[in-house]
């Protein structure tokens, strides 16, 4: 299992101290079906080396696991995955990669405790594994974006996704490559000015007076 450090990489190869402390830590959850991408976007993104809980798939899991779209796959997160960005000297990001498959759903809750918002990554191969995370996300009332990871399959417009999906106008939708350290970098962005968004959309609310 790999471990998380304490320091980042610099211009020069070596690697700088983080600060010791952060006034703020903003907790963001990425979720998504089995094999969906999630912890190559959390690897792709974390300023640390990540911590992850992968281990290796074995015929043993192929009768509880529905490996008929990932074949390919030969580990699997069986907790959850840990990065870190830092936004500024007192605000950093901290990034969970939620398991995808049904057994270890169970975490979820615990996962989304305390979390500003989530990504909800799609595999648009297997756009159904994506229904279930929605749900939740939902149901917990945790606001989230929807991001399509490209894995080179039929391309499907934003509209045919949206309505695959079932998704509110209001939830952005945007294209990534989980693997490019810039993309997934979009993605955290439009996330947290979604959530920003969804604040403000509340502030300027009238509030109703108690009779």
């Amino acid at each position: 299992m790999d471990s998380a450090t304490s320091e980042t990489p610099t211009a020069s190869g070596t690697r700088a101290p983080l600060g010791a402390s952060a006034d703020n830590g903003l907790k963001i959850v990425v979720v998504g079906g089995f094999g969906a991408g999630k912890t190559t976007l959390v690897r792709s993104v974390s300023e640390i080396r990540p911590l992850t809980t992968e281990e290796t798939m074995t015929q043993a899991g192929e009768g509880v696991d529905d490996v008929s779209g990932v074949r390919g796959k030969t580990a699997t997160t069986v907790a959850f995955d840990f990065g870190r960005i830092t936004l500024d000297a007192r605000n950093v990001l901290y990034l969970f990669g939620a398991p995808g498959q049904e057994r270890f759903w169970f975490l979820w809750d615990r996962l989304f405790s305390g979390t500003l918002g989530a990504v909800v990554l799609v595999d648009t191969r297997r756009i159904d594994d994506s229904w279930y995370a929605i749900d939740r996300l939902e149901r917990h009332g945790t606001p989230f974006i929807v991001a399509c990871n490209d894995f080179g399959g039929p391309a499907f417009t934003p509209q045919a996704v949206r309505e695959a999906l079932d998704l509110d106008p209001h939830v952005p939708l945007v294209s990534c490559d989980a693997r490019s350290r810039e993309s997934g970098r979009t993605v955290l962005i439009t996330l947290v000015e979604h959530v920003k968004e969804l604040y403000a959309d509340q502030a300027r609310a009238p509030r109703q007076e108690l009779v």
